[in-house]
Order: C-alpha cells, then sequence, then structure tokens
C-alpha cells in the first residue's frame, strides 16, 4: 500500500500527518505507525497524526506516540495539524477540531498557529516538583544549569515512577519574571524531544501557581525554538489558556508499506 504523507514541525517537535478522511489508514496496527516514525528505517517523527471528518467540527486529530501506542493530546502536534488543515482549505483562519481530550479553537497568521488548550483545574504543588495534566499528564521541575542537564537519564527515571502509563518530565529554568527554558522528556518517544506544546503550557501554569512569576503571558525557550503561553484565572481555574508558535511544512511523499 501506497500512502501519501506530509511532514510538519512546530519548533522541532516533528509529525508525520496523513489525511484519513477516507480512512484507509490502518490505525490499529501500531507496527506500522513505529515503522513510520522510525528515523533510521521510517520517515522519521516524534509521532503520528491522522486528519479525519468530523460531523460537528471542522476535523477531527488522532495522535499517536512514535512507539505506535494511541496517546493523549499533544500541543505541538495541535497545531501543526490546523496548518495542515488550513493548507487542505477546510477553514481559512479561525477553526474548530477534535482531539482525544475535547474541543480545540484554533487560528492561523501566515505560519504562526494560536491553539487554545484544555482548562487546567487540578495542580499537585509538591516541595520539589509540580505535577498537571494539561491533554497530557506532566511533572514540572526546577534545575540548575539546564543547558548541561542530564535530560534523559533523569526524565526516564521519573516517567517510570508513575507506573506504567508515565508522565512526560519538564526540567524548567527561569531566566526572568516572564521567560523560562524548557526541556521535556516525553513518554512514548522514551527519549528527550525539540520541543513539548502540553509541556511548555503545563511549566507555564506551574511557574505561575508557584509563584515564581506574576505574568500570564510567558515564553517558554525550548531547544528547537520559542513558545508562547497565555491564560486567564478565574476561581483559581487557569481558563483561556493558549498555546502560540510557529508550525511549519516540511516536506511530503508516499512511503510503501
Amino acid at each position: 500500500m501506497n500512502i501519501p504523507f506530509y511532514k510538519y514541525q512546530g519548533t522541532g517537535n516533528d509529525f508525520v500527518i496523513i489525511d484519513n478522511r477516507s480512512l484507509f489508514f490502518p490505525k490499529e496496527n501500531t507496527e506500522i505507525v513505529k515503522n513510520v516514525c522510525d528515523r533510521h528505517f521510517g520517515i522519521g517523527a516524534d509521532g503520528l497524526i491522522l486528519l479525519e471528518n468530523d460531523a460537528v467540527v471542522d476535523f477531527k486529530m488522532i495522535y499517536f506516540n512514535s512507539d505506535g501506542s494511541e496517546s493523549t493530546m499533544c500541543g505541538n502536534g495541535g497545531r501543526c495539524i490546523v496548518a495542515f488543515a488550513h493548507f487542505l482549505g477546510l477553514f481559512s483562519e479561525k477553526t474548530t477540531f477534535k482531539a482525544i481530550d475535547g474541543l480545540h479553537h484554533a487560528e492561523i497568521v501566515n505560519d504562526i498557529v494560536s491553539l487554545q488548550m484544555i482548562d487546567v483545574d487540578e495542580i499537585d504543588v509538591r516541595e520539589n516538583h509540580t505535577f498537571l495534566d494539561t491533554g497530557s499528564p506532566h511533572h514540572v521541575q526546577l534545575v540548575e544549569n539546564l543547558e548541561d542537564f542530564l535530560v534523559v537519564i533523569a526524565g526516564r527515571k521519573l516517567r517510570n515512577a508513575y507506573g506504567d502509563e508515565g508522565s512526560n518530565i519538564n526540567f524548567v529554568e527561569k531566566i526572568n519574571n516572564k521567560t523560562f527554558s524548557v526541556r521535556t522528556y516525553e513518554r512514548g518517544v522514551e527519549d528527550e524531544t525539540l520541543a513539548c506544546g502540553t509541556g511548555v503550557t503545563a511549566v507555564a501554569i506551574a511557574m505561575h501557581k508557584t509563584k515564581l512569576t506574576l505574568e500570564k503571558n510567558i515564553t517558554l525557550k525550548v531547544v528547537g525554538g520559542e513558545l508562547e503561553v497565555s491564560f486567564e484565572i478565574e476561581n483559581d481555574i487557569y481558563k483561556n489558556v493558549f498555546l502560540k508558535g510557529p508550525a511549519k511544512f516540511v516536506f511530503h511523499g508516499e512511503i510503501v508499506i
């Protein structure tokens, strides 16, 4: 079978995206997903995304980790599929789509996508870290000398401390009151990625919740570039949470499976 695909990246977080509106892709076959994402024997990506029709909104997003497992929400993947749907002509500037964690609103201007994330009301603040779910579970931990920090070793250990399903692990260093550097170990990829959208969203909220910033519009510097997270607070609930940054087309082709 020849499968047409498109490759997109958001601050280095890269995805294979497939137009599956005709439902031809064998998504129950996790080995195919895993092989497509393999960086040595496949196309290479942090994840695979299927775009499908939805009866109510513009489209539906189905996301798979690079290990072949269907996963929870991916923020940068969400921004990339918005760019792809815009390329397909499914909307002009603003869209609403369905993901595993519910409906998302988004807007695209040139290659900058602003994506509304879920509201966050449960934040577990501990002595050395904060845990919260921004569509995917995230452990947020401050460290010194982030550039030299052993993210994969420490991240893998902490990821496994959260049981079989695990958690994404974010290591953070404060630059100033509005800016933080972030490096993320992602479950399902089982490695550090150049960026994580739900991760930087979790970091921004955690930094505000623990009073390391009073800003509600925060810049997150990741290995692959720069993202912005903004939010409002109502009755201790973080609402109107938006993740903003570039989502760029890389190339397209066909793969034989």
